[in-house]
């Protein structure tokens, strides 16, 4: 059950003062914030600037040095990625070359053992929810790259995780699809209600998709908020110089129309 804090909605992921260094590397100091339930939130920064490291500790591929992290209200540092209740999409799709889309978007019901009977209904959902109903028996080579990401998607989605993660979704679909994606993945995630956080280094993505953008740079956390919050109140000079505030106007009277 959903509890309030101080009169306020409380966080589903928390990171608390989060270090992590590989090789001497500071890869994130100090990194603090929290995403409420139900939320979509963009990771955005520079190359190098630490928004995928972010990701995967939250995923449990790599380990924080020190500091808490929380889903849920639970600490799962020590808690195997597997047993965090998370589905993660790939930048390249991650597909099995060999398994039909509906196999691929079963996979991982398969391998919880779950009735086959139920594993086909979750199937013909998900297929219903990408709007690929006719290509459940298709191959990934046979499949666009938008198709290709959709099915990864659902493959994500199947086990009914409580968080969906996104490492630059749509960075291997060229322009005019990734758009058409971009639209497409955040009804998806407003019908489906799944806290999600994606990364990304393209500030349109981020502020045409995003509830809450976390701007990363060197490790750091520079500035929280919405596309409106940060274009209108910069906290820091590389907040200013990074973010395009033209770009966003352009976007707002898009929406707006």
């Amino acid at each position: 059950m959903e509890t309030e804090i101080e009169g306020e909605r409380a966080m589903y992921v928390e990171m608390k003062h989060i270090h992590k260094s590989f090789d001497g590397f500071l890869a994130s100091s100090d990194v603090s914030f929290g995403i409420e339930k139900g939320r979509l939130a963009a990771l955005l920064g520079p190359s190098g600037s630490g928004k995928t490291t972010i990701l995967r500790m939250i995923a449990g591929l790599d380990m924080p040095d020190s500091g808490d992290i929380l889903i849920g209200g639970s600490r799962v540092n020590d808690l195997p990625g597997s047993k965090r209740g998370i589905g993660f999409v790939f930048q390249n799709y991650a597909l099995f070359r060999y398994m039909t889309v509906a196999e691929n978007i079963a996979f991982g019901l398969r391998v919880q053992k779950q009735r086959k009977a139920e594993v086909k209904d979750r199937v013909d959902e998900l297929l219903e929810l990408i709007s690929m109903q006719e290509l459940g028996n298709r191959y990934p080579h046979q499949l666009s790259g938008g198709q290709r990401q959709r099915v990864a998607f659902a493959r994500a989605l199947a086990p009914n995780p409580h968080l969906l993660l996104l490492d630059e979704p749509f960075a291997a679909i060229d322009a005019k699809v990734r758009r058409e994606l971009r639209t497409w993945l955040k009804g998806m995630i407003g019908q489906v209600g799944i806290t999600s956080i994606f990364v990304t280094h393209d500030q349109e993505e981020a502020m045409e998709v995003a509830d809450t953008i976390i701007i990363t740079n060197q490790g750091r956390i520079e500035q929280i908020g919405t596309p409106e919050d940060i274009c209108r109140n910069p906290k820091t000079g590389f907040v200013k110089e990074f973010i395009d505030v033209r770009r966003y106007e352009v976007l707002k009277k898009v929406r707006d129309s």
